[in-house]
């Protein structure tokens, strides 16, 4: 996968699903898909991305062989203008098809608002998937304000922040710091030796633009509270003291001139910027663009760093996450179908390794680090095993239908203006507080 523009792309769901509850509680699939003569066909839409529609294709030829009486037909979700958008207009159309991937669970809540979602955890099964996957812990933070859930998730990927561990260790550093006092020390540190490097740079923090928050503050503020729910359906939830302290630290960072806005070519790479957030895509973007930046030489990966007195193990941080959903339309053989489709897939890990091995993509499952069919993988690939050790402790986003409305107030109400000096912290939270509250109403 490619770096943030992946994400813009994996996150931008801002159309609404309304009035599509009366297009999608219907049976209305059409008849190529619908059971018959003892057969039943299922539609799988697989996210448009060549690497996971060859893992599909695979997979159903292989469950079919298993299972001649279901036949699953995968075909590519169409991504124009967005993969959201085609989704939305297949069910307004009545052409949903049965399952789909790449479901976030922002976008999730608009399509179960709608009803145009089965609740997963409706169907016979849904336990015994969870249990032969080991993901009791994952599925968690994804149970949704109803007490449904709607997404089983596929992957997780638990976004973590890179360190230039070389520039580190030129600081008097062997290890990142885990705590805001010590991240300000380094702050000042870098500051001396080096006068025209940050610890932060990066323009985006400056930006309002609503998915940019997850891989800002969500992953401070998950770290900081210990993973509260920052919104939970229409109630705004979010652990006061946690959020003021971490727009805080974002501001004695900028009064140390460790931040960096303005754009910058590269700025983790070159050294610019010494921290910076990482998904595991970008380790495999690295060893072709930047074949200098090595795994514990070059950088190194850490949790989010916490409050000063949090215990700086099992720290939360933000998932980048989307996972499978089963549409409202079909039929109940068709569902019945996709449950036991879904049961065969995850109750093998060796189909999840599958996975792992053709996107890199953690699968969203307790044990990734404990599992013997993953050990030789993660051997070979050690700066994606800090990434599986942190899967179940990371918060998928949050489950309300306004989701991209709402994080855009946290960047222009709150994290944004303390990033720019235009706002003390206990006002700018305030602010986004009173902003959200009344985008809830």
């Amino acid at each position: 996968m490619k770096i943030k523009k992946v994400a813009s792309i994996m996150f931008a769901a801002s159309l609404t699903v309304s009035g599509l509850a009366g297009c999608s509680t219907g049976n209305d699939s059409k008849s190529s898909t619908t059971s018959k003569n003892g057969e039943t066909t299922i539609e799988f839409w697989a996210a448009p991305n060549p690497t996971q529609q060859v893992y599909w294709k695979e997979i159903a030829d292989e469950f079919t062989k298993e299972n001649p009486k279901i036949k699953v037909k995968v075909s590519p979700m169409k991504e124009s203008p967005t993969s959201e958008a085609s989704i939305q207009s297949a069910i307004a159309g009545k052409s949903a098809p049965t399952m789909s991937e790449n479901i976030n669970r922002g976008f999730a809540a608009q399509l179960a608002e709608s009803k145009a979602l089965v609740p997963l955890d409706t169907l016979d099964g849904w336990d015994k998937v969870k249990s032969d996957r080991n993901m009791d812990n994952t599925m968690k933070g994804w149970e949704f304000s109803d007490g449904h859930q709607y997404v089983l998730p596929i992957y997780s990927n638990a976004m973590l922040f890179g360190w230039r561990l070389d520039i580190l260790k030129e600081l008097g550093y062997n290890e990142p710091p885990k705590t805001y006092s010590e991240m300000l020390d380094v702050t000042k540190k870098l500051k001396a030796k080096f006068p025209d490097k940050y610890v932060w740079a990066k323009a985006d923090i400056a930006d309002p633009t609503a998915w940019k928050r997850w891989f800002d503050f969500f992953m401070l503020y998950n770290a900081a509270s210990g993973g509260n729910k920052f919104i939970e359906g229409s109630e705004f939830t979010a652990d006061d003291k946690a959020g003021e302290s971490v727009l805080t630290f974002v501001n004695d960072l900028r009064e140390e001139k460790g931040l960096l806005t303005r754009q910058a070519k590269d700025p983790f790479e070159s050294g610019l910027g010494i921290f910076t957030d990482i998904g595991p895509w970008t380790i495999a973007y690295w060893k072709e663009k930047f074949p200098n930046m090595k795994w514990n030489e070059t950088y190194t990966l850490a949790t989010p760093p916490v409050p000063d007195g949090m215990d700086t193990s099992n720290v939360s941080t933000f998932s980048d996450t989307k996972g499978i959903v089963v549409y409202a339309s079909a039929t109940k053989e068709q569902q019945k179908a996709a449950m036991k489709f879904i049961d065969w897939v995850y109750s093998n890990p060796e189909n999840d390794l599958k996975w792992l091995e053709k996107t890199s993509l953690p699968p969203a499952r307790d044990d990734l680090t404990t599992n013997d069919s993953f050990t030789e993988f993660f051997e070979k690939n050690p700066a994606l095993k800090p990434y599986a050790a942190a899967v179940p402790n990371a918060i998928p986003p949050m489950d309300n239908a306004k989701y991209n409305d709402l994080q855009t107030l946290i960047g222009q109400q709150a994290f944004n203006p303390v990033v720019k000096g235009e706002k003390d912290p206990k006002t700018a939270w305030e602010d986004m507080k009173k902003a959200i509250e009344g985008a809830l109403k």
